[in-house]
């Protein structure tokens, strides 16, 4: 579930709403995800494991829609899936792409998230579903991967990457570790390349996001990474049926009477949500599967 900025102008739509560079949005981020409110509304509203969704249709449920993403980037790599493969997934939260590809295709998966309080969650399911031999649950930042160059057949991320103070430096870091004929995808939630900062500064308040990257970002800094035949599958289309959904049913949902989400956190989830509701509507963001070839 998704830390932001270099190369940007003061006024871009990549330009950073904090000052914080890239260690300010990783403590950003770990403070955001392993808080209580926010831990329990995942688990309870969204199941714990919900990215952007793929949908069939508008009224199709979000987690039906989440899992075809999942489905839908596994299909571009799974000539580099199965057993002995390996797979980092950067910003792994609660597991369920890594359980995915571990189960569906066999290969080894290494999940580095940065929320303790997720990755407690996700060695638990793990176990519980006897995964646990083939997940590796790491606590870390993706601006700083403890692991050796060339180490993985394929990086993952979903929806994460936009939480980096420092996109030079996360996908330099996610290229290094990427071995010879890797490859590298990922979603992301971007801002258009002409969509001004203010526009999207008061979207951001509830994720603790300094900014969101743009498409003309990642399209420069991939190939300075000596990652080649950069493809993006555009479906900025699917963002607003995702949001739309999930404003709705943020307006059904009732939190359980013990307490663990407080009624605080869930307004501010309720007037927060249609904000990213109208920026899509409006043009404002971009999202889809970034595909690039060692």
């Amino acid at each position: 579930m998704v830390d932001q900025r270099t190369e940007t102008t003061e006024n871009g739509p990549g330009a950073a709403a904090t000052g914080t560079g890239g260690t300010g949005a990783a403590a950003a981020a770990r403070a955001y995800y392993d808080s209580g409110d926010v831990d329990a509304f995942y688990d309870s509203f969204w199941g714990g494991d919900i990215h952007i969704g793929i949908y069939a249709h508008e009224r199709e449920q979000v987690g039906t829609a989440s899992r075809r993403t999942v489905e839908r980037i596994a299909a571009k790599v799974a000539h580099l899936l199965g057993p002995g493969r390996t797979v980092l997934d950067l910003g792994s939260g609660y597991g369920g792409a890594a359980r995915y590809l571990a189960e569906r295709f066999g290969c080894r998966v290494t999940a580095l998230n940065i929320s303790e309080q997720q990755n407690r969650r996700h060695r638990t399911t793990n176990a519980e579903r006897g995964l646990d031999g083939l997940i590796e649950v790491v606590t870390g930042s993706f601006d700083d991967i403890p692991f050796p160059a060339g180490h993985f057949d394929v990086v993952w991320s979903q929806d994460a990457l936009c939480h980096s103070g420092d996109p030079a430096r996360t996908l330099s870091e996610a290229a290094r570790v990427l071995g010879p004929g890797g490859e590298f995808v990922f979603t992301d939630i971007m801002a258009s390349d002409d969509t001004p900062a203010e526009a999207i500064r008061p979207l951001l308040t509830r994720l603790a996001a300094p900014s969101l990257p743009t498409p003309g970002q990642y399209q420069k800094l991939l190939p300075q990474l000596g990652l080649a035949q950069v493809e993006f599958e555009d479906l900025s289309e699917q963002l607003r049926t995702h949001y739309n959904r999930l404003t709705e049913e943020a307006q059904r949902f009732h939190a359980e009477p013990d307490g663990a989400i407080s009624p605080d956190y869930l307004a501010k989830v309720r007037e927060n949500l249609p904000l990213w509701q109208r920026a899509c509507r409006d043009g404002l963001l971009v999202w889809g599967i970034y595909h690039c070839r060692r």
